[in-house]
Order: C-alpha cells, then sequence, then structure tokens
C-alpha cells in the first residue's frame, strides 16, 4: 500500500492514463463487498491504473491484501456527518486528482458528501446487497436521494439490476457478476481441527442471512452417519445474539467436538487446501464470492438455490443445488458427496472449469474498465 503522500506506481496506457479511480469500502473485515473492493483496487494497479482505496470506518485482516502499489486511506469516521474525516477524504482526492470514486454498498453516502464538496469526481455505486429474495422490504430512501448523484450503478445479480432501473437515477445501471481470486502468497495461518479428507467447509459471516442454524442442522445428521467428519465456520463473528444462539445450540446438541468456528481468518487460500466439501446454507444471497473461491479450488459443492448461485451451480453438473432453509435436503445432498467420492470430485472439477471460465477476474477488469471510460 502507498500512503497519501505517494502515488501507485505501474505503466499507464493512452486510454486508461486519465482514469484514478478511489474504491470506497466501510470496512476492511472479511466480506464479499470488502474482498471486490480489495480484489478490484488490485486488479486495477496490475493494469497500470491509479488505484486508491479507502476504508471509512473500520480496518480488517483485508488490509494485509492491497497490493504495495494501490493507495491506501483510513478515515476512522466516527459519525454518519464527520466533517473532519470528509475533510480529509477531499484532501486525498485533490492531492490525487481521483477522477472515479467507486462506492461499494453502504459507502455511497460518504462518497455523495464528497462530491458536494468536490463536484467534479464521478461516483458510481457498487451494489452487493445480499437479501435479494427480499429486495421490497429494502430502505431506499437515502438510497434513492444519493442515486441522484450517481453516474452510473453496478449490480452483481440481475434481480439487483431491476431493482435499480425501477427505484434508483443513476444515469447508467449495469449487471456485473463478481469475479473469483485467491491471493495464494500468504502463508498458512489456520490448522482446521478433524481429520484429512474429511472437512466440510462454509466460509460465510456469521449472519442470519447465512442461515448457518439450516446448516449445523443438516450436519447434525451427517454427524450420525459419518461421526468422524467435520463442519468448519470460517467467516467474521460479530459475537451478537445470532452468534451466541449458534454456539449454544452446538454445545446443547453435543457438536462442539465436531463443529468449529473459527473467525476471520485472511489465509483463505490455505484453508480452502485443507478442506474436502464446500457448503453455503443461505436463506438469500447476491452473488458470494466464496462460492466462485470454492470453484478456484476445485471443491465438490452443495448451495442453496438463492441469489445468483443457479448460474454458478448447475445441478448434477458442477455441484449440488438444494431448496434454501431445508436442513433434511442439505443433510442429503452432503451425504450424497460424501458417499460418492468419484461424483464428488468431477462435480468440484467441473465447477474449477466453469469459475475460471465464466468468472475470469481478466474479463471482469475489461468490463469494468468500460464503465470507468463512460463516466
Amino acid at each position: 500500500m502507498t500512503d497519501l503522500n505517494r502515488h501507485p506506481k505501474g505503466e499507464l496506457n493512452d486510454m486508461n492514463k486519465h482514469i484514478k479511480v478511489l474504491q470506497i469500502i466501510d470496512s476492511l473485515t472479511p466480506g464479499g463487498a470488502e474482498m471486490m473492493a480489495v480484489n478490484i483496487a488490485n486488479g486495477l494497479y496490475e493494469l497500470g491504473i491509479a488505484s486508491h482505496i479507502c476504508t471509512t470506518r473500520v480496518e480488517g485482516a483485508l488490509k494485509n491484501n492491497i497490493s504495495e502499489g494501490v493507495g491506501y486511506l483510513f478515515l476512522h469516521k466516527k459519525g454518519t456527518l464527520d466533517l473532519k474525516a470528509l475533510w480529509r477524504l477531499r484532501v486525498y482526492i485533490v492531492h490525487h486528482e481521483i477522477t472515479t470514486i467507486h462506492a461499494h454498498s453502504s459507502s455511497f453516502f460518504s462518497a455523495v458528501l464528497v462530491k458536494l464538496l468536490k463536484p467534479s469526481v464521478q461516483i458510481i455505486w457498487h451494489d452487493h446487497y445480499g437479501n435479494s429474495e427480499l429486495l421490497a422490504e429494502r430502505k431506499r430512501l437515502a438510497l434513492k436521494i444519493c442515486s441522484y448523484f450517481f453516474k452510473s450503478s453496478i449490480a452483481v445479480n440481475a434481480l439487483l439490476l431491476d431493482w435499480a432501473k425501477r427505484h434508483l437515477h443513476s444515469a447508467y445501471s449495469t449487471y456485473l457478476v463478481n469475479f473469483a481470486h485467491l491471493n495464494t502468497t500468504i502463508k498458512k495461518k489456520t490448522i482446521l481441527k478433524g481429520g484429512d479428507g474429511k472437512r466440510i467447509l462454509c466460509l460465510a459471516n456469521l449472519r442470519p442471512q447465512k442461515d448457518h442454524f439450516n446448516l449445523v442442522k443438516a450436519f447434525k445428521i451427517v454427524h450420525v452417519h459419518f461421526p468422524d467428519w467435520t463442519l468448519h465456520l470460517v467467516g467474521t463473528d460479530l459475537n451478537d445474539s445470532y452468534a451466541s444462539t449458534l454456539k449454544e445450540w452446538i454445545q446443547k446438541e453435543g457438536l462442539q467436538d465436531a463443529v468449529f468456528i473459527y473467525g476471520n481468518c485472511s489465509d483463505t487460500y490455505q484453508i480452502l487446501k485443507q478442506t474436502t466439501i464446500g457448503v453455503l446454507a443461505s436463506k438469500s444471497e447476491g452473488l458470494p464470492v466464496s462460492l466462485l473461491e470454492y470453484g478456484l479450488t476445485s471443491l465438490p459443492v452443495v448451495a442453496t438455490a438463492v441469489g445468483a448461485i443457479p448460474q454458478v451451480i448447475v445441478p448434477n453438473e458442477t455441484g449440488v443445488l438444494v431448496a434454501p432453509e431445508n436442513h433434511q435436503a442439505l443433510s442429503g445432498a452432503i451425504l450424497f458427496l460424501i458417499n460418492n467420492k468419484p461424483i464428488s470430485l468431477q462435480l468440484g472439477g467441473a465447477l474449477h472449469i466453469f469459475v475460471t471460465t465464466y468468472f475470469s477476474k481478466a474479463a471482469y477488469m475489461e468490463e469494468l474498465i468500460k464503465i470507468y471510460q463512460r463516466v
């Protein structure tokens, strides 16, 4: 990373040399939107574009994933209208001649406030909203007002694109699927418990949307048939009521020696290499980055048919798809993969080919740069 007084390095071509982009995200705690913000910032730098990233409220483990040549700013924003932090953001934008703010998720408000102080900067808003099945319940007043200041908006699935076209006022809206990327250079830090070749991984933050209860209930059935298999939950643990209730349930059911919670881990690639089956039990999704990461490491996958997941998991071709909130179906799918190792390996291999073909970093960056050029 570079600081306020340094410019990212890299060879600029004639077409892109005038593009200078600042990714804005509220946190660098591991999550889908946060990972995409970091991956985009790194990808732009690799292509010779002046690339920067700003986290407004919280730093986190993903800070270590930011490339050395990417400009970095931490605002340490203490409230919705932190004028001191807002001015620091404006100073950074002016100093580095930023042309485009790429705001992710809820960071759109900070982007709009700074545009009021620096009108020439353009805003692209990136919608990573995970509750795609519950869009009717989405709070939209502030977002709708702020969207008058968006030059463009990006949706991670077709449902979000349709919602944007109906409710927002940005000049241009487009659908751009997430891309898959794993940092293979981070050293192994996390040692998964349990036996080799018998580990099930759920790479998802502990949030109600991810429906870990559905998963642990399914695993309880699996555990009866295969007591030597283990379940591993990796993702942000907010230590809130959801997480506490989940941990209490695991203890109550006597699964504490078979279900393990790790919290945030930065060595995702190393964790995936220790895993046998990848699973997502979500009741709602956009396009989970973790699903694409499963594919990069050829994991056989069981996932729920929500959001854009069915665009990646084609039943009996690239994985096993089940209905959400149905632990019986989920357990049956996991047992199927355990009992049919040749098919399991075949599905994992097919998913790898599918992800690397249709969710490549190169194709994504090419489309994203076209959006930057348009604004």
